[in-house]
């Protein structure tokens, strides 16, 4: 009988309640993307002159209104985002690759009101950013908070935010299979089969709250897309080449203007406003690149951009969507990756006109491609591409083209970069990820949780002799050697006493010493100088390099201040424990 219950409430704990949370995260965060829609329209509506399009408002507006609302905008966000809550920074989903990794998925509180107000803020002022990456950071801090709230391990909060992620996702564009392969492509990095139901049904929760709050809705409107001729597939082949280098373009300029800011030496808390500068000129010349740019994306998917048109489109939407986020703006790639993806599709569908008018390519055929080719490119997620284009259309002749354009613009962008735009922000930031949770979870941890503050700690001017018989009474093997001012000098070992009568020491100053030359040595005489150390607030995964490359057994832990201050010792015997523990658990 006990046997029963007990078998019960472990089906409820690791069954019934994941799926429970799953639920209402994707409640919540399908109302999150809804509401934040909601705000951008409205403060549109609220800055601009009435337009029943966003280009046409930013159109009609005042000269002078057109360049100075961007940067108003920015120069407000500078502040929040530098002092407040420096997470807004950015696209957002590293920032929710960097809680998974190194936190464990905590994100502060804060995060879900600020992300969704500035963001909103600068996306109705015409920020060039998109609106998905925001939505995913917003529902994966109400996932992490709801955890947090009911004092939920990691297992779950890690869970919690990929399910906020992709609930987030599918309740913006109400497609759940695109929300579902963001966050396991994109966000776990290994594919754990108990983790995707939970992760599925948050997905199909958002995408019916966002369908119940507004109703079904198209993010594009698709014509029906049709294979005209086999061969075409080459073309596609040829686009996804193509779309390699704009994604390795859109990488770099986006990683690199923040070098350049930092050169000049801006204050970080006006950067924000550099971007705002080049949304303003963008609205004042260009204003089809302000905002998300979806109108402009309907008229590439319909065949009503010109070649020249698209080319001018494609290479201003990078530029300034560049700025914006490399300038320090809150807002997404994946939106500024489908509309350069539509006009390079558009061009490529026009000269495929000109050079084989009789099969009569459709640009807008080519649009639709080169939108799934470009987040491919970007993100690095083929899968997350192909799907989400396919959630558009639901037909399924797009579904070869797509792989046939997809996966091309992926190998560029591995061949010569290796990273999504991402992954390249962590970098910058000195974060590498790996696929497999193993190394990143050891970041999760510090050395200072896991080292011992008992120690014993030896004069350097201590006798040899007096050593063994300290070393004969402690249950320690290994001794810390102070100098006169109480800093580190150097480690004594059990073996390296042992080696000084055998002659078989490595690395400290003394030779073979038998007998009556043994009274006349000191501490400093048989320690090893110079030992290999670790500070408090490096991770796990540093304590594993070191012990790996050096093979020893224990370390100093220092302090970060001071690199000669011992604060404790990290076994590394204690290191393989929690190993074992954390992360093979």
């Amino acid at each position: 009988m006990r046997a029963k219950v007990r078998q019960q409430e472990h089906y409820i704990r690791d069954t019934l309640f994941p799926i429970v949370v799953a639920l209402v995260i994707g409640i919540l965060a399908g109302v999150g993307a809804v509401v934040f829609r909601f705000l951008i329209e409205a403060g549109q509506d609220l800055i601009w002159k009435a337009g029943d399009t966003f280009t046409r408002q930013v159109h009609s507006t005042p000269l002078p209104w057109k360049f100075l609302i961007p940067v108003i905008a920015g120069l407000a966000a500078g502040p929040v985002i530098t002092y407040i809550a420096p997470e807004l920074k950015g696209p957002g989903v590293p920032e929710v690759m960097r809680a998974l990794a190194l936190r464990a998925g905590r994100i502060r509180h804060r995060v879900t009101a600020l992300k969704t107000f500035v963001t909103a803020m600068l996306l109705s002022a015409g920020a060039s950013v998109g609106r998905e990456g925001p939505i995913v950071q917003i529902g994966a801090s109400i996932g992490s908070s709801i955890t947090q709230l009911l004092n939920l391990d990691h297992r779950y909060r890690r869970l919690a935010v990929s399910c906020g992620a992709a609930a987030g996702i599918a309740a913006t564009f109400q497609a759940p299979m695109a929300g579902t392969l963001f966050a396991v492509e994109i966000l776990l990095f290994d594919l754990e089969v108990a983790s995707l139901s939970n992760i599925v049904i948050a997905a199909i929760t958002g995408t019916v709250t966002s369908k119940l709050l507004v109703g079904n809705f198209h993010v594009f409107n698709v014509e029906c897309f049709r294979l005209i001729h086999p061969a075409e597939l080459i073309l596609y082949f040829l686009l996804g080449i193509f779309a390699g280098f704009i994604s390795l373009a859109m990488i770099h300029m986006v990683s690199g203007i923040p070098q350049i800011l930092k050169k000049i030496r801006i204050p970080a808390v006006v950067h924000p406003a550099f971007g705002g500068i080049a949304a303003g000129l963008a609205a004042i010349f260009i204003p089809q690149v302000t905002g998300v740019g979806y109108d402009s994306v309907h008229a590439a998917l319909s065949g009503n951009i010109a070649l020249k048109s698209a080319l001018v489109l494609l290479a201003a939407k990078i530029i300034v969507t560049s700025c914006c986020l490399g300038s320090g703006m809150s807002g997404g790639i994946f939106a500024p990756s489908l509309f350069a993806g539509a006009m390079l599709g558009c061009a490529a569908g026009h000269i495929a006109e000109i050079f084989w008018p009789v099969q009569a390519c459709a640009p807008a055929n080519y649009a639709l491609i080169g939108m799934g080719a470009l987040v491919s490119g970007t993100t690095l997620a083929p899968i997350t591409a192909i799907m989400t284009i396919f959630e558009f259309t639901y037909t399924y002749q797009v579904i070869l083209p797509l792989m046939a354009a997809c996966i091309p613009a992926l190998l560029v962008v591995k061949l010569f970069h290796g990273h999504s735009i991402y992954e390249t922000k962590l970098l910058k930031e000195g974060i590498t990820l790996y696929r497999g949770h193993g190394v990143n979870r050891l970041r999760e941890f510090l050395v200072k949780q896991l080292m011992t503050t008992n120690f014993e700690t030896v004069h350097i001017d201590t006798p040899a002799t007096e050593v063994a018989a300290i070393m004969k009474k402690s249950h320690y093997p290994h001794f810390v050697v102070a100098d006169n001012r109480g800093n580190l000098a150097g480690m004594l070992t059990l073996r390296d006493m042992v080696g000084l009568i055998t002659g078989d020491q490595e690395g400290s100053q003394a030779e073979t010493h038998v007998g009556s030359e043994i009274r006349k040595l000191k501490a400093s005489d048989i320690m090893t100088p110079e030992p290999v150390t670790v500070r408090e607030s490096d991770s796990l995964e540093t304590a594993f390099h070191l012990f790996a490359r050096h093979h020893i057994s224990s370390m100093p832990v220092v302090d970060d201040n001071n690199n000669r201050k011992v604060k404790g010792l990290i076994k590394k015997a204690e290191l393989l424990n929690a190993y074992d523990e954390h992360i093979l658990d």
